[in-house]
């Protein structure tokens, strides 16, 4: 009999109809081991148990999945944390090239960790402020994703300017993002992207649902963005 977080995986991928193998169950079984493990010396994540894990971390990041195409695009996920969204969709799109970002050294340190766990090859894992990244990384990836970090007029202004001409910038919210979207329209405008859509989704088990905000670069951001992070939060655009 399967255990319960493979169980739970197992029939969440396919309500999803996300392909899987037995590896990939092994290895989100590893995952969640390590993140057991190391919540109890850092803070990664106030979720706990293989149940809400399953359900709250690892389901609700791949019910994107079959939102936008993710086969063969350079990814970059802002605010990483213990790798979600980003580990959960390398895990189940393998041909991503995957860039994890994030502020906290220890929390770079774990997502290093898991990836040499779980054998994943194209992943770059970076200690740093998105506001501060090189000018290298500006417009360089096809969709830069972000979950649970910042409301929409702060986030779109860190994002945004990573994301390649035609590329898509991709924020998860719970199910009320309306007063969100509206509020932070005029900042996607101004940096670069598209009238934002709102795709709305269910993630399997939840009764709640999930919200995809997906904006299309369509002029290049102007350079003085972003701005420093006091100053996105005193003066949101």
């Amino acid at each position: 009999m399967a255990e319960q977080l493979e169980a739970i995986l197992s029939q969440g991928l396919d309500a999803l109809s996300l392909p899987y193998t037995d590896d990939t169950l092994r290895r989100f079984r590893l995952f969640y081991t390590l993140l057991s493990e190391r919540s109890q010396q850092m803070n990664l994540t106030a979720i706990s148990g293989e149940e809400d894990v399953a359900r709250l971390h690892m389901l609700d990041c791949a019910a994107i999945l079959p939102q936008v195409a993710f086969a063969g695009k350079r990814v970059l996920d802002v605010g990483s944390g213990a790798g979600f969204p980003g580990l959960v969709l390398k895990l189940l799109c393998p041909d991503l090239s995957l860039t994890l970002l994030d502020s906290t050294q220890k929390r770079v340190q774990f997502q290093q960790e898991v990836c040499a766990a779980l054998n994943l090859t194209d992943v770059s894992c970076l200690h740093l402020r998105a506001e501060e990244a090189p000018s290298e990384m500006r417009e360089s990836f096809d969709l830069v994703v972000s979950r649970a970090v910042a409301r929409l007029s702060i986030l779109s202004e860190l994002c945004l300017p990573f994301v390649a001409m035609g590329g898509s910038f991709l924020a998860m919210k719970g199910p009320a993002a309306d007063e969100e979207v509206a509020e932070g329209k005029n900042a996607i405008r101004l940096l670069g992207g598209s009238e934002p859509r709102v795709l709305h989704y269910a993630v399997p088990g939840l009764d709640a649902s999930r919200t995809l905000v997906v904006s299309e670069k369509n002029h290049p951001t102007p350079l003085k963005y972003p701005r420093r992070f006091a100053q996105m939060k005193k003066q949101p655009l």
